[in-house]
């Protein structure tokens, strides 16, 4: 019996993980669609009929987690469960010093600790297929810019993540991969302006004057990204290469902006590159 390949793809409601359920399912996999409302699992299961299974799933919540996993555990025996693609994640931006501590922790939760309580809870049934793990990374885990602070730490912890899972799992059978991200054309951006926006009208009048020159500047240049961004299908094809590839490479880049941008800015003296990112971002 000839059996069909299931990807796992959590946060798939919008953006890259929605492209990336519809994209993987039109091209020969059945995805499992990690969702949070029951109204996205109607919506997804439609899109691509017969081909994405919803599955409700919180990955900050063990008990959501678990009854996901049961589910995919319990699939038709003609669908092998493959890979995950750890996709869920959220954007906090302010700045860090009136960030209150638990949006922060919220920004760690999600983007970081989340997706290890997936990874973990999804392993053994992975392993038994020889299966492949991706987490979704950023150029932003190579440098940070301002008022999105919380994010990068996210993002260079998964980045740490990513290594020290990919070789503490070599010769278990699951491979473990880095999908680093550009600049793509999703809803975060403007999710991401709402919650900045929330968080300034949080902010007593004199507080705020410190940082309002600068956060509209980085407002701007946010809006500019969001008009500028590859189409989040780009992600999805990225993901279905590795999946199709005889053993999968340890980090998959998307858009020239990581390809060029992960690259030379690291490398930069921290003077230099703060200064460009000071001119590129606040325009000071």
């Amino acid at each position: 019996m000839q059996r069909t390949r299931g990807v796992v793809v959590t946060g798939a409601s919008s953006g890259i993980g929605l492209e990336c359920a519809k994209w993987l399912a039109g091209h020969g996999f059945h995805v499992f669609a990690g969702v949070r409302k029951e109204a996205d699992a109607a919506r997804l299961e439609k899109a691509v009929p017969g081909k994405i299974s919803a599955v409700l799933l919180d990955v900050t919540d063990a008990a959501s987690i678990k009854a996901a996993v049961k589910t995919v555990s319990q699939c038709p025996s003609d669908i092998l469960p493959y890979a995950l693609v750890n996709n869920a994640g959220i954007t906090i931006a302010g700045p860090l010093e009136m960030l209150p501590v638990d949006s922060f922790r919220k920004q760690i939760e999600v983007n970081l600790t989340g997706q290890l309580a997936v990874t973990q809870a999804f392993l053994p049934l992975l392993r038994t297929h020889h299966g492949r793990v991706f987490l979704m990374g950023s150029i932003l885990g190579r440098f940070a810019l301002p008022f999105l602070g919380a994010y990068s730490c996210a993002k260079y912890a998964l980045q740490a993540m990513a290594e020290s899972l990919s070789i503490e799992l070599s010769g278990t059978g699951v491979s473990v991969s880095l999908v680093e991200v550009g600049n793509i054309a999703t809803p975060i951006w403007e999710k991401t302006k709402a919650v900045a926006l929330e968080l300034a009208g949080d902010l007593s009048e004199s507080r705020w004057d410190i940082y309002r020159d600068d956060a509209r500047a980085a407002l701007g240049y946010l809006e500019r990204l969001s008009e500028k961004g590859l189409a989040p299908v780009r992600v999805a094809q990225a993901i279905e290469k590795a999946l199709t590839a005889r053993v999968a490479k340890k980090k998959y880049t998307v858009g020239a902006d990581s390809t060029f941008l992960g690259r030379v800015l690291p490398v930069f003296p921290p003077g230099l590159r703060q200064a460009i990112l000071r001119r590129v971002v606040l325009r000071r």
